[in-house]
């Protein structure tokens, strides 16, 4: 009786772990998005093909898409910063703070313009479409042999070349509250994440993202109310 109880608990505790793993798998890939989100394409979705990592995230805002849109241009490295609440900013020197303000000297972002992007080396993001108030995709190709720069050539891009698009799409809602809103979808497709254990390095990667877009919604909420 007393080996079927143990390995009855043994199966318990490995039913447990894999129920674990899976609820870890899916919050690394996809949260806050309804299974019709996910399943819709997006603009950008052809810029990076048979992608090894896609991640969504989606989020509710207290503001229309026309009153979003211009803090989603102004966003990112050597613009208005990453936007993130008041409680987390206190803890962060003000210089280093995104902005609180419109900026109308970062509302002409077009095709083609490159944003720094923060990480090793010297990577960008380059706009390939700005489409207002609903779509601003981003392509970034980062190759690792040369200090992550975008290479001087391509597609097809070097083997050691990791390639990501970033797309924010945004569309009417309802806020909480009833009113007017809108629906803002976070798309980010890579075209690889690793040989070694894909799943975990997926996995641990998408969580990562979450860890940092989820601050950013709640800093977005605050500002655009």
């Amino acid at each position: 009786m007393r080996k079927r109880t143990t390995g009855a608990a043994g199966l318990g505790v490995l039913g447990a772990a894999g129920g674990l793993w899976l609820a870890v798998a899916r919050l690394g890939r996809h949260s806050g998005t309804t299974p019709e989100e996910l399943a819709m394409a997006l603009p950008g979705d052809d810029l990076v093909p048979g992608a090894g990592l896609v991640v969504d995230r989606a989020t509710t805002l207290p503001a229309e898409p026309e009153h979003v849109w211009p803090w989603l241009v102004q966003l990112g490295k050597g613009r208005a910063g990453w936007y993130l609440p008041a409680w987390v900013e206190r803890a962060v020197p003000a210089g280093r703070r995104g902005l609180r303000d419109l900026d109308p000297a970062l509302q002409g972002l077009a095709a083609g313009d490159e944003i720094p992007d923060w990480g090793p080396g010297q990577p960008v993001f380059r706009a390939v479409t700005v489409d207002p108030p609903r779509a601003l995709v981003y392509l970034s190709v980062r190759d690792r042999d040369d200090d992550h720069r975008w290479p001087a050539s391509g597609p097809p891009y070097p083997p050691s070349a990791l390639v990501m698009s970033w797309a924010l799409v945004l569309s009417a809602a309802r806020a909480a509250d009833g009113s007017p809103g809108s629906r803002l979808h976070l798309r980010l497709r890579i075209n690889r994440v690793g040989k070694r254990a894909p799943a975990l390095v997926g996995s641990v990667a998408g969580l990562f993202d979450g860890a940092t877009v989820h601050p950013m919604f709640a800093g977005l909420a605050e500002r655009v109310r």
